[in-house]
């Protein structure tokens, strides 16, 4: 393989195993972050030669959405997302040889909560609320601008699973006894969260709240897939086609992981504990039902459609599975 390929934000877990990839396959990868450790954020030159003549730029850069949205983290989640994307956009236009394929992360969250019916993308409703104005300002920026030369695809990515993903403070749970459903419930608002935005409004009951995740192994098939199809543009749903509930999610994990037993956790421990731990109830309360319409359009074949494989599948890696769940 000789292609370079540029991953911006490559400090996460699929930062990381994207690069694996690309490395193991003999492409030339250019990481680019604050620290670098091939080009710094702040080096815009530097920006500019490396998505010079680049197969494709990867843009995962962000701060985690895994805190507390008070004032200040709420100032970097938008900064983090928006300035990084502004300087891969400014770097393509400079160069004399853009890259053909730029893929930027965006989130399935855009779309609002949904027990009704599946959001794709041409029949989903967007949402409302910080999460999801952060969303909106991220594509906003992605798209602006005219780059021509460039195909800008907005990864809409469900909840990604994979080793080091948020399946890891889910199966500690599991180990713990404390592996049932996360299950809603009623709690007091502060005006300064229903302004900022934050503040999760009761809907879904008995962890009924639907839960639309990817395997990994499918975030980097469906970056693959796309430069053969220079037709598709835009946002695309990064998502299994079988999206599953709460409720489900942690019977299986349960299942897999050898727990007859998990508690479930009420809203009231939730909001206590995501205190606590510094997060919001939103990551795990919100019903995402996300559907990748375009992709099975195109005849995108996904690595793990099904959740209980893909979960066997990462326990296995980790060698967590369970012998009764390994049947």
């Amino acid at each position: 393989m000789s292609e370079r390929i540029v991953i911006a934000g490559a400090s996460g877990f699929v930062g990381r195993y994207l690069e694996q990839h690309y490395r193991s396959a003999g492409a030339e990868v250019v990481l680019v972050g604050r620290a670098g450790p091939d080009v710094r954020w702040d080096d815009s030159d530097g920006l500019r030669a490396a998505v010079t003549g680049a197969s494709a730029v990867i843009n995962l850069a962000g701060k985690s959405v895994n805190c507390r949205y008070n004032d200040a983290n709420r100032a970097e989640i938008f900064r983090s997302r928006l300035e990084t994307t502004r300087a891969v956009g400014d770097a393509i236009a400079a160069s004399d040889a853009p890259p053909p394929n730029w893929f930027n992360a965006s989130t399935a969250t855009i779309y609002r909560h949904a027990e009704d019916r599946p959001m794709t993308e041409s029949t989903g409703e967007l949402g409302t609320g910080f999460s999801v104005e952060v969303a909106k300002a991220w594509e906003r920026e992605l798209f602006a601008g005219d780059l021509p030369a460039t195909r800008r695809i907005a990864l809409r990515m469900a909840i990604v699973l994979g080793d080091g993903s948020a399946l890891t403070p889910l199966v500690n749970l599991v180990r713990a006894g404390l592996g049932g459903p996360q299950v809603d419930g009623p709690w007091f608002a502060t005006p300064a969260r229903r302004s900022a935005g934050t503040f999760h409004e009761f809907r879904a009951r008995g962890g009924a709240q639907r839960f639309s995740w990817v395997h990994i192994a499918d975030v980097l098939g469906v970056i693959e897939f796309l430069p053969d199809r220079p037709d598709l543009s835009g946002a695309v749903n990064v998502s299994s086609p079988n999206p599953t509930d709460d409720r489900t999610l942690m019977a299986t994990l349960r299942r897999l992981l050898g727990r007859r037993i998990g508690l479930p956790a009420y809203r009231w421990m939730l909001e206590i504990g995501s205190a606590a731990i510094r997060t919001e109830t939103e990551l795990v309360l919100k019903s995402r039902w996300v559907v990748p319409e375009r992709l099975l359009d195109a005849g995108y074949s996904f690595a793990y459609p099904e959740l209980e494989p893909a979960l066997r599948d990462i326990l296995t890696d980790r060698g967590l599975l369970h012998g009764v769940g390994a049947r």
